[in-house]
């Protein structure tokens, strides 16, 4: 994509793909810096895809955390053969999300704490937004260092493509399983209520694929999604007492059983510091950018807003897709 968007952005290159949307980097030519683009596939204002698009759009108009990626702009553009898209401007984060940090293997258990804290602060913000996520995992987990003599690794929680109000209405198909299956809650897996505490369980699984390096409902999907129904997931006592009652309380398949966002980050913090005492910084190697854009693409997606972003309501009629 070489078309200029808004006739501000100048797409440059593309950097993930995904079923709904492509994510380019681009360049804002009214400031002079790089930030990411997300184009959605061009789609009618009557299917489930166009209203994830605007559900997205308009949820993160109205987040504002340092554990999301940051909204700066959105808009519609209608191409040369009358296509129109939607599309999102964010901060470009660049970085490896945390599935491809974890191909090199379980991470020292004091960085999980860490980034395990940082994630669950981001949760307990969305979920007093009313905001469930639905769909933590590793590949919407964007790692970076926030300066260039960084010590430590910060994550930022992606794509809110599929997440909903807790008092909303659906925006899919009633009793639809939305998310992705080794990380699925469940309450997702079975189609019932999604509630905050969904997000807590697939964020335990995730920081227990962290500690471990191994997923812990691996597999085909459905049988992904039907192992967490029979059984709970195998938490190595060799983490310790501390990590085993947290990681077991998080993953309960008891929703009323898990702790909340905020008692889980308490807890990581906790963690953090027992294993910190020494001073010990989080370092983790990340490859160059160069090496890094040598992969196949993968989808980055996500982000919120820190000021005053124009957010188009929907076309009055279908886009054409002609």
């Amino acid at each position: 994509m070489d078309e200029l968007l808004a006739e501000r952005y100048q797409p440059v290159e593309l950097i993930g793909t995904g079923g709904a949307a492509s994510v380019f980097r681009a360049l804002d030519r009214n400031l002079g810096r790089d930030v990411a683009i997300k184009v959605f596939n061009p789609t009618t204002s009557d299917d489930d895809d166009y209203r994830r698009q605007h559900t997205e759009t308009m949820l993160l108009s109205t987040l504002n955390h340092p554990g999301l990626v940051t909204l700066h702009d959105a808009g519609l553009q209608e191409d040369g053969s009358g296509k129109t898209t939607s599309f999102l401007v964010m901060e470009l984060v660049d970085g490896l999300d945390l599935r491809k940090l974890l191909k090199s293997g379980p991470l020292p258990s004091e960085h999980v704490a860490q980034l395990g804290a940082d994630l669950a602060d981001a949760l307990a913000y969305i979920h007093s937004q009313g905001v469930i996520h639905r769909d933590v995992k590793p590949a919407n987990i964007l790692m970076y260092h926030s300066g260039e003599h960084e010590t430590r690794l910060y994550p930022k929680l992606t794509d809110f493509g599929i997440a909903r109000m807790v008092e909303a209405t659906h925006s899919t198909a009633h009793g639809a399983t939305i998310g992705t299956a080794n990380y699925l809650s469940p309450e997702q897996a079975e189609g019932t209520a999604v509630e905050p505490r969904s997000d807590i369980y697939s964020l335990g699984l995730v920081l227990l694929e962290c500690l471990t390096g191994e997923k812990a409902f691996p597999g085909p999907v459905v049988e992904a999604a039907v192992a967490r129904l029979l059984r709970d997931p195998e938490i190595p006592e060799s983490l310790g007492a501390d990590w085993v009652s947290l990681l077991t309380r998080m993953t309960a398949r008891d929703p009323r059983a898990r702790p909340d966002s905020h008692e889980v980050a308490v807890a990581l913090r906790a963690l953090g510091s027992d294993k910190d005492d020494d001073g010990a910084a989080m370092t983790l190697n990340l490859p160059a950018p160069s090496e890094v854009a040598t992969d196949t693409p993968d989808v980055i997606t996500g982000g919120v807003t820190t000021g005053n972003v124009h957010i188009p309501e929907p076309p009055s009629r279908a886009p054409s897709l002609g």
